[in-house]
This record gives structure tokens, C-alpha cells and sequence, in this order.
């Protein structure tokens, strides 16, 4: 078992690297629905306010509460991998906006700094996509628990459904360290009951046809091997929410 994970890990860690590579581009939430979004600074400075503020009798949001993976980073908005959820959703008929609450250079620290505000609305889902940051900087694998544990416990309270999307530690911190961290996410979806995505770069990382000239950020191509990484998961939960809040069984 820990053999095959340090193999993993060994062969994904130019993609994690993606996640933290201290690159201050500014990323945008974005929907469907046309809403004027503002870009914010990285590192979690953000403010509310760039965030799509919530419609009054606005559709149900999708929020995807992640890091420069999440924001798109070195693509056009509408090639990021939410943007890609987005027209999925809506092909399927299903009326959620999702919300790309992505922050270049975020650990599972920042992400529960700001989950809050990342929370406006009618927020029926919440994909959580954080740890490769901390992954690139060895932070201990007992805070990314906890960072997560906080982020999963806050947003049950409110009656959201959580979706937590699995990363991978690089092999230069050690074998313990891979083992240690890559327990984190299936230990933490069985205590909570949670679906779970495996590995959010399942297929992408490492892969020079699927990332940039950077050789650390998926390419358009990537960002849609993502996204149909998340979407098998992703398209029952939103159907059965959809189905409640219509009444339905």
C-alpha cells in the first residue's frame, strides 16, 4: 500500500506543485448566469464582495472552495474546470449555479479563513479542493485534518452537502509524510460521511500534453480531465438536491 502511494505521489508532483507555485495571478468567480464578478487578490485577501453577490430568489449555488487549480489558473475563465461543471450542470438540466471560489497560493488554512463568505447564498453544495499547498510546503498532515475537519463540520451545520476532492503530498518530503497525507482525505469523507473524489489530478499531473508551457498548471485539455474527474461524483448529489427541493424522494 505505501509503496503504491509514494508511486502516485512520485509520478504527480509537478502537478501539486501547481497548487502553491507563488504566482499572484488573480483569479474569478464566475457562474453562468452573466453576474459581474471582480477579480480578487490571491493568498485570501478577498473581500465578500468579489464573489457573485447572491440574486434575491436566485438559483441554488455549487460552491467549489479551492486554490490555483480551482481558479483556472493561466486559462480564459470559461475553460476552468468549475466553468466546465457549469455547463455541465446546465446541459443536464439541472438549475445550480456553480460558484468558483478558487484562490491561487490557498492552503486548507486560508480556505477555512474565508469559508464563510464563500458561503453567501443558497448554497446547497460545497466541493472542497484544498491541500496541495500544504502538501508543497510539508505542513503537517494533523492541520490539513483539522483545517478540514472545520470546513466540513461548518458547512454541515448549514445543512450543505460537502463533496471533498483528495490531493497528493510530492515524494521529496518523505515516505511517512506521503502516507500520513494521503490518509487524510478517505479517513476524513468516512467520518463524515462525505463523497469523495480520490484525486482531483487523476490523469493530469505529470502529463505534458495535459499542462502548460509552466509545466505545473493543466491546460484546457487538463482543466476538462478534471472536470471529469469531479463530474461522476458531482452530477448525482446535484440531482438528488435538486429532486428535494422540488419535493421530490
Amino acid at each position: 500500500m505505501a509503496a503504491s502511494i509514494h508511486k502516485v505521489a512520485a509520478a504527480t508532483v509537478v502537478g501539486l506543485i501547481c497548487a502553491g507555485c507563488g504566482n499572484k495571478e488573480p483569479v474569478q468567480p464566475q457562474s453562468d448566469r452573466g453576474q459581474t464578478a471582480v477579480r480578487p487578490q490571491s493568498d485570501s485577501s478577498q473581500t465578500p464582495q468579489n464573489l457573485p453577490a447572491p440574486e434575491a430568489g436566485g438559483r441554488a449555488r455549487i460552491v467549489i472552495l479551492g486554490d490555483s487549480l480551482t481558479a483556472g489558473l493561466g486559462l480564459p475563465v470559461d475553460q476552468s474546470y468549475p466553468s466546465l461543471l457549469q455547463q455541465r450542470i446546465s446541459n443536464s438540466g439541472l438549475t445550480f449555479d456553480v460558484i468558483n471560489a478558487g484562490v491561487s497560493g490557498d492552503t486548507s488554512a486560508g480556505g477555512l479563513s474565508r469559508l464563510d463568505w464563500s458561503l453567501q447564498g443558497d448554497v446547497r453544495i460545497l466541493v472542497v479542493a484544498l491541500g496541495g499547498n500544504d502538501a508543497l510546503r510539508a505542513l503537517p498532515a494533523e492541520e490539513l485534518t483539522q483545517n478540514l475537519s472545520q470546513i466540513i463540520e461548518r458547512a454541515q451545520a448549514r445543512h450543505i452537502t460537502v463533496i471533498l476532492a483528495g490531493m497528493e503530498a510530492p515524494p521529496n518530503w518523505g515516505q511517512d509524510y506521503i502516507v500520513a497525507f494521503h490518509k487524510v482525505y478517505p479517513a476524513l469523507a468516512a467520518k463524515y460521511h462525505v463523497a469523495l473524489v480520490p484525486f482531483l489530478l487523476q490523469n493530469v499531473a505529470g502529463s505534458d500534453a495535459l499542462n502548460q508551457r509552466d509545466g505545473i498548471h493543466p491546460t484546457a485539455a487538463g482543466a476538462r480531465v478534471v472536470a471529469d474527474n469531479v463530474w461522476p461524483v458531482l452530477k448525482p448529489i446535484a440531482e438528488q438536491a435538486q429532486r428535494q427541493s422540488r419535493g421530490g424522494s
